[in-house]
This record gives C-alpha cells, structure tokens and sequence, in this order.
C-alpha cells in the first residue's frame, strides 16, 4: 500500500523542483541563523546564492558526527529553544552523545514518514502493531509509535525485553505486525518455541526490522521461523530516527522518503559524489528538518542508489540494502572484512544458528588472529565428536574461501552467546583494548 501517492508516486521531474526549492531554503536558513554553518561555508568559499541547482549541493562541506558532538548539545540548533518539542540521543555507550531536536512540525513529518514505512509492510489501520523498539532517548520506540498512530492502527508500546511477557501479548492480543531489531525477532522465536508455541500459528503476518545490519539469509530465516514477511526499514538519530527508508512488497531495495531526504553516495575516501550503481558511503542532507537540519551528512553506512521505477508503483529513489559500516569495517592482515558478510556465510551452512561472536585479537607474532564463535543447533551439539569436528572444518573452510582469511572456529552451545533486545554485539577487538 502506498500512504502519501503525491509524494511517495510523484515523477521525478517534479520531485526534483520540490528538493531544490527545499535546498536553497534549508541553505539560506542554515547560512544566515547558524553560525556553525555560516562558518563552514565562508571557509569552503560557497555563499547561498552560489547553490544554482541540486548538483550543487556537492559544493557544501560535509556534516560528520564528530561535529554533532563537539557542539553537544544544542550548538546546531536551527530554531529558538521554545519551539523544541522533543529531544532524542544516540543509543551509543561511550563517547559524548548526538542529539537530535524535534520542532512540531519535525515530529509530524517524523510521523509521515514512518506512517509510510508501516504501509510498505502492507500495515493498515486494521493491524495491531507489537512495537518492541525501545522506548525514550532512543528513536526506534517513539518513531514506530508515531507511524503507528498516523496509520491509524493499533499500537501496542512493549518496549524492548520481558520476551515472555512479550510472547503472550502477542498471543493474547492478536499482534500482526511485529517491529523489533531482526536478531531480537529471531530470538524471540527461540523463546516461542522453548515455551511451546508454534511462532507461525501467533497469527503474526509481517515485521519491520532495523537498527542493526542483517543479511538476507537472516530476513530467510526469519520469515521460515515466525512464517512472516519481513521488511527492511532504515534509519539514523541524525538524521530523524527510522522512517529514512523502507523496503516494499518487492523486497527490491529502500525506498528513500526523497521528498525529506536528499540522499548521495560518495566515495568514502575522497568525498567524490558517486554516480548511482556505485557503491559507497551514504549520505543525507535533511530538507525540511526544523530543529537540528544537517547537510551532507556523513553516515558511514556503506550502499548505492537505483532509480529505476519499482514495481509497488513509487518513484522515489531506492537505495541498496546496506553492505556495512565504513567504522565497523573490520581489516584482517589487510583484508577488510563486514560481519554481515560472516552472517551471510554461516546461514548458509546447516547446523549453525545466526548467533556469533567475532573475537579479533594480536598473538605473539603482532599478526592479527581471529576466532568466530558459533552457535551450533542443538541437535548438532549432542551428536558425536566426529560431526562437531567436520562441522568446525567446514566453517574453517567456508570463511577462508568466502573472506580469504583463516579463522579459528569454535563451536558453542545453544545461547552461550550473550542476546541483546537492542543491537547486537557482534565483534569484539581486543587490538584496541
């Protein structure tokens, strides 16, 4: 279903007028109330008026995370403190905080847009939405709500954890759509049946899932253990919390809600704005944001754009689902390796679950040695030494010719590793520790 078809179907042509008139306004805006910005541009030569077209957009200088956290917190506010409705923060644990302010009207395009993520996963104001984001400074609880209550539908605010809890809602209560993390999603489904339900007779129909990078395997399993289809949606503290992107029924790619978002990919190496097809890091520029609007903003997130019409009906642009982090990029005696591509090799392979934990760490020789462990199915566990032996060297093996690294498998019991009802932790470096 599309929410908004005058936005969401618009032609391009259209589209494009709508995003540079919202550019030079942004622009003008930033340049002549926020002098962090006003400086940035005076130091790159670039005034307003020298913002002619969308391709000039590349002339601005780039927004980084760094910056939002050296102006901590409120040093990129765009409007008088009074008309702040909200505050959010990023959910990370070290470090000095993002933040991320709401005007009204940021809160209610907050709400479009995840009112039109919800309705990509076919979600009505007939569906009962079980909203396990966490609630509060994070923005994954409060933007599905949002969305949730745009759509009309029913929403049930669980919050993340008390999974028991969590499973006799759904039960009780007739949740059809299903919003979480997609490794707290599988989780979940192992309590299910530890408990003794069938996850695929709790009348779930779809699931939205972010905040954590997942393969499609992982959307494969998912969609095998809870009988569900399962949407990718896409999203950031930054830039507003999810409702940036969405996937539809064709699972072909995110739509960008374009219209609020201008996005570029570029190369993470030189800033150079890369054509579409090309992949690179990701960035947004946030056209009508009112409370902390960015240009350029750096994400990190590793993907490429596709124009080409989609099949739902939109026209707005697509991008990739997301190939990792240029900052969680691991590099192995100079191979660099994503853990999601770890996660696509092991669901492959039968006898393993989606559970793992990648250990990195310096021997005696200073070259860098990795351990992967792994969860094995429990039925594999209890076999007999020689299975668990050809199993460990198949994964040896697997990850050597998929990644070109030799890695050290060791199998691990049924959830020895630590869950997360929030993202989860998938790598542990001890080389910076």
């Amino acid at each position: 279903m599309i929410f908004n078809p005058e936005y969401e179907a618009m032609e391009p042509k259209a589209r494009e007028t709508l995003q540079f008139a919202r550019l030079k306004n942004l622009v003008d805006r930033l340049y002549h109330s926020l002098p962090f910005t006003r400086e940035r541009m005076d130091g790159a030569g670039i005034r307003p008026r020298d913002i002619r077209s969308l391709a000039d957009l590349a002339h601005l200088p780039f927004t980084t995370k760094d910056d939002l956290r050296e102006t901590f917190p409120y040093g990129l506010l765009c409007c008088p403190q009074a008309e702040i409705e909200e505050v959010h923060m990023s959910s990370g644990t070290t470090g000095i905080p993002v933040v991320d302010a709401y005007t009204r009207r940021d809160v209610e395009n907050w709400e479009e847009a995840m009112a039109r993520t919800l309705a990509g996963a076919g979600a009505t104001s007939n569906d009962t939405v079980q909203n396990c984001y966490g609630y509060g400074l994070f923005t994954g609880g409060m933007g599905v709500h949002y969305g949730a209550k745009r759509l009309g539908a029913n929403i049930i605010p669980m919050s993340s954890g008390n999974t028991r809890k969590q499973l006799m809602v759904m039960r009780n209560f007739g949740t059809t759509i299903l919003t979480s993390t997609p490794s707290y999603a599988l989780f979940m489904a192992e309590e299910a049946i530890e408990a003794g339900y069938d996850p695929r007779a709790m009348g779930l129909r779809a699931g939205c899932f972010g905040a954590e990078p997942w393969s499609e395997n992982m959307r494969l399993e998912i969609e095998a253990k809870w009988g569900i289809d399962a949407f990718d949606i896409y999203g950031l503290t930054e830039i507003t919390g999810p409702g940036v992107a969405f996937e539809c029924e064709a699972k072909d790619g995110l739509h960008i809600n374009e219209d609020l978002f201008y996005p570029e990919v570029i190369d993470p190496e030189t800033g150079a704005v890369l054509p579409d097809g090309e992949k690179g890091e990701l960035v947004f520029t946030t056209l009508v944001k009112e409370g902390t609007p960015l240009v350029r903003y750096r994400t990190r997130d590793i993907t490429f754009l596709r124009r080409e019409r989609c099949s739902c009906g939109r026209t707005t642009v697509r991008m990739n689902r997301l190939f990792g982090r240029t900052d969680d990029m691991l590099i192995i005696r100079g191979v660099n390796i994503f853990p999601s591509q770890i996660e696509h090799a092991l669901i492959e392979i039968e006898g393993t679950d989606p559970h793992y934990l990648i250990v990195v760490d310096r021997g005696a020789t200073y070259l860098d040695e990795v351990e992967l462990q792994v969860e094995v199915k429990k039925e594999f566990f209890s076999d007999e030494t020689r299975t668990l032996e050809t199993l460990r060297a198949r994964i040896e093996g697997v990850m050597k010719s998929t990644l070109g690294v030799t890695m050290k498998v060791k199998l691990v019991e049924p959830k020895t590793i630590e869950r997360s009802v929030g993202k989860s932790k998938r790598v542990l470096d001890k080389r910076t520790l």
